[in-house]
């Protein structure tokens, strides 16, 4: 699969997440060095399809876990949640 330089750098950081542990769509975005792409962190890991990128430890500023693209909202809480996050 192809990527840009950008989803290599956000699925490097994404890599790097402790499980039990979990950053923000934002935290994620400010590491890459693009402070206001949020969105597009949240873009680059719904193509995220390799099991070794937790993209699920990736939530949103506000707690709320987001969208997962292997399963749902409910999926990525229960994967969290059995990984000890706190959120």
């Amino acid at each position: 699969m192809s990527m840009t330089t950008f989803q290599e750098a956000v699925y490097q950081v994404v890599r790097s997440i402790e499980e039990g542990s979990h950053m923000t769509y934002k935290d994620v975005a400010h590491a890459v060095g693009r402070p206001g792409a949020s969105r597009a962190v949240g873009s680059a890991l719904k193509k995220n399809y390799d099991p070794t990128i937790p993209c699920h430890r990736v939530i949103r500023s506000d707690g709320h876990v987001g969208q997962y693209n292997r399963g749902g909202a409910t999926k990525k809480l229960e994967i969290l949640k059995r990984e000890g996050a706190i959120l």
